[in-house]
């Protein structure tokens, strides 16, 4: 009887001779594979092929259709796998992966409208799309967002795309494997599952070959966690899966479905014993429905120790299995060796192997003293040759010697010399250098003295006015505008005209011209960071802006309570995907408001400027760039490397050799981190912060007079500028530039403000 195995191996072999394309090869396999892991006469089937074929093609995918809403579409590029959980297309991301910060190609797992036909099942299906998008472990693949697509009202989530194959095609391909390479293969597994429990309390419930990939990389990834046990209870309720099937037949516990108020790590430990028997044996231990006296023969791959670590994995009662995957690993690894008869064999073997030594030993002996005497013959001879020559090599060592020293001393000279230049040399540089950075500081205090001129001239006029004005009034006077003078950091904060509050606190911002954009050798470590050549595209060609009017611009990203106070004055209503008061993560009034649409933005800074009556606005991105930089041409103000002591960043990547770190998973509180140069916190990381100008692909045609560049481009979409906390460090470099629909808010963005200075 051809096992499925055989059947896999057939289809892969007309796939390779071009029999059969990627999608039919990956149609067959599953079914097949559906087939092998259901129970003999269809009882407690968790979905019969036929269901798989409906339900396959009822969305109704081909490949090149675009899905999803509006303003985020995915062309299907391949079909990767379907079943009864619905497809798992190949896409190309057409707007949002600048957003979400992962790559063009991605994979959606796309379900059927009968999973989710009901609002709460629905409900269901995103709160656990939104937990899985917090397990952030390298070894589990990466959820980044979750959609639904209105023409077939199929939700879809997107996740990382990966190249490889799962261990059901590897295992097709290579047969059984040793226990050495199946612990290698597992090892990543019950880390990311042990990571799972410690930090979420999450049980997988649906471990097997199919969902465990590896890439051509030799990475291994677990898929489907959570979501897929989710769906399906989900499933269950109207129709499409007996109730209590958490997971797939064959690999399932016998407890699985009893009533339990949360599901037990023992049902992971249960599913990986089984895949373990599986890899070393080439078959299931169990062909049917598991009872407690079914035993399965020990595979002649383990010895008899192994063979009893590997049972209490899949114990029919709970209880006496290990209590976790790592637990489960730790005891095969712990019972690696001989079994007594195996020791019994080889004390035997050594007794006969330390006889024929000690005979060896007597032969080699009775050689050596043999072949002693002739040495010591040619010895002498030896001997009396070599004192002629030595007297012959003294005498000439002697010569090289004295050649050698008078060489050496001529180098020492010329040493000296060259040592006695280069000091010199040095000495001028550094003068040079001291006299360059004290222009600069007088520059930047000039330029600082006159800003700060600047704004008290306003403020002057600003009085004189309403002193004319309260002349001509009988009413009683008006708080003073602005009574608050920039201090000698040129730190300001305009009071509002009512008196019931104050604007943000404003740092004055020098004028002067800077390089916008990145060098090539930035680009090129950005690149081996993981940017796509596209991403460092945009941030080309680099070219000199002029900042000439006075600016100031805000100290901190706008936070909570300023926002707030905005809110309880306007009544502004939120209309966005993300709740600025309960964005997923704790917040207090000094962190930086997240969920804010740019026009919402728009709004904020308008009603800033009647409350206040200055001109308050968004920066350009020019304005953002010259400020971040804040007179350094290094990636980050604070160099070209970077780690989490320095900002608020997704701690498990890295950048040009720095160290891995903290993954806060949401926002900090403003001034937890040092300011930059010119006194301005969480310009990087934290969250992307909106600006002026719409997204354009590159700077041809950029205006260098840093005003913000709103003719052209993409209209419906604006720059964002800074990366977030949930952004790798790349993205946080002073050059990079994102880009967002202007109609969505996130949790991963908000904005600064800028205000004009009116010069005297």
């Amino acid at each position: 009887m051809q096992t499925a195995r055989d059947k896999i191996r057939e289809l892969r072999s007309l796939h390779e001779d071009g029999l059969l394309s990627q999608q039919e090869f990956d149609s067959r396999k599953n079914a097949i594979l559906d087939a092998e892991y259901a129970p003999p006469g269809g009882s407690g089937t968790p979905m019969a092929p036929a269901i798989h074929i409906r339900q396959g093609t009822e969305i109704g995918l081909m490949v090149g259709q675009e899905i999803g809403p509006q303003n985020r579409r995915y062309r299907l590029e391949q079909l990767i796998a379907q079943g009864g959980m619905g497809q798992v297309w190949q896409a190309m991301d057409l707007a949002t992966h600048a957003e979400l910060g992962h790559s063009a190609m991605v994979a959606l797992k796309i379900l059927p409208p009968q999973l989710t036909q009901s609002a709460t099942h629905a409900k269901l299906l995103i709160e656990e799309a939104t937990q899985a998008r917090r397990l952030a472990h390298e070894h589990i693949v990466r959820v980044y967002e979750w959609a639904q697509d209105p023409a077939t009202s199929s939700y879809f989530i997107i996740m990382e795309c990966l190249e490889g194959e799962d261990l059901d095609s590897l295992l097709a391909r290579e047969g059984p494997l040793t226990l050495a390479r199946v612990q290698e293969l597992l090892a990543p597994i019950a880390e990311a599952l042990q990571y799972a429990w410690d930090k979420h309390k999450l049980v997988h419930r649906d471990i097997k070959p199919g969902n465990v990939f590896v890439t051509k990389k030799g990475e291994i990834k677990l898929l489907d966690f959570g979501i897929a046990a989710r769906a399906r209870s989900s499933a269950s309720s109207i129709g499409l899966e007996a109730p209590g099937n958490s997971g797939t037949a064959g690999y399932r516990a016998p407890e699985a479905g009893t009533l339990q108020r949360q599901p037990s790590r023992a049902l992971d430990v249960y599913a990986v014993a089984v895949m373990i028997y599986q890899m070393v044996e080439g078959h299931m231990p169990f062909d049917g429905p598991r009872s407690a006296s079914h035993e399965p023969p020990r595979p002649e791959a383990l010895s008899a120790r192994e063979w009893d670590a590997l049972r209490s994995g899949f114990a029919f009662d709970p209880d006496r299995r290990p209590l976790t995957v790592p637990d489960l690993l730790a005891a095969l690894r712990g019972a690696v060796g001989p079994s007594p008869q195996e020791l019994a064999v080889q004390h035997a073997a050594q007794q006969a192997q330390e006889q024929l030594a000690h005979a060896a030993q007597q032969v080699a002996q009775r050689a050596q003293e043999e072949v002693r005497a002739r040495q010591l013959a040619v010895q002498r001879k030896a001997e009396a040759e070599a004192a002629a020559a030595a007297h012959l090599l003294k005498e000439k060592q002697r010569k090289e010697q004295e050649a050698i020293d008078r060489a050496q001393a001529d180098a020492a000279k010329r040493e000296r010399k060259e040592a006695l230049s280069r000091q010199l040399r040095e000495r001028r540089e550094a003068d040079f250098e001291a006299e360059r950075k004290a222009r600069e500081e007088q520059q930047r205090k000039a330029m600082q003295a006159k800003a700060v001129a600047a704004y008290r001239a306003e403020q002057q006029r600003a009085r004189e006015e309403m002193a004319e004005r309260s002349v001509a009034e009988s009413s009683a006077q008006p708080p003073e505008q602005g009574s608050q003078v920039a201090d000698t950091e040129g730190v300001l904060r305009d009071r509002f005209l009512d008196g019931t509050g104050t604007g943000p606190e404003l740092v004055l911002l020098p004028t002067g011209r800077f390089q916008m954009g990145s060098p090539e050798h930035e680009r090129k470590i950005a690149m081996r960071a993981g940017s796509q050549q596209a991403w460092v595209e945009r941030e080309t060609p680099q070219h000199w802006v002029g900042i000439e009017q006075p600016l100031a611009m805000g100290r901190f990203p706008v936070t909570v309570g300023q926002w707030r106070q905005f809110v309880r004055a306007t009544g502004w209503q939120p209309h966005g995907e993300v709740n600025w008061a309960e964005p997923g993560f704790a917040q207090a009034d000094d962190h930086p408001v997240v969920g804010v649409t740019w026009h919402d933005a728009q709004l904020y800074v308008r009603w800033l400027s009647e409350q206040t009556g200055q001109v308050y606005r968004l920066p350009s991105e020019a304005e953002w760039e010259y400020a971040c930089r804040a007179g350094t041409k290094t990636a980050f103000s604070f160099g070209d490397e970077i780690d989490t002591s320095l900002a608020n960043y997704d701690g498990n990547y890295t950048y040009n050799g720095s160290p891995k770190g903290e993954y806060r998973q949401g926002t900090t509180r403003g001034g937890l981190f040092a300011p930059n140069p010119w006194g301005l916190y969480d310009m990087h990381g934290n969250v992307w912060e909106w600006v002026q100008d719409t997204v354009h692909d590159n700077y041809q045609g950029a205006p260098n007079t840093g005003d913000a560049w709103e003719q052209g481009g993409d209209q419906s979409r604006r720059i964002l500028r800074g990366g977030s906390w949930l952004y790798n460090p790349r993205y946080l470099r002073s050059a990079l530039r994102n880009g967002f629909s202007a109609q969505l808010s996130n949790d991963i963005v908000g904005f600064r403000v800028a205000r004009n200075i009116v010069a005297p």
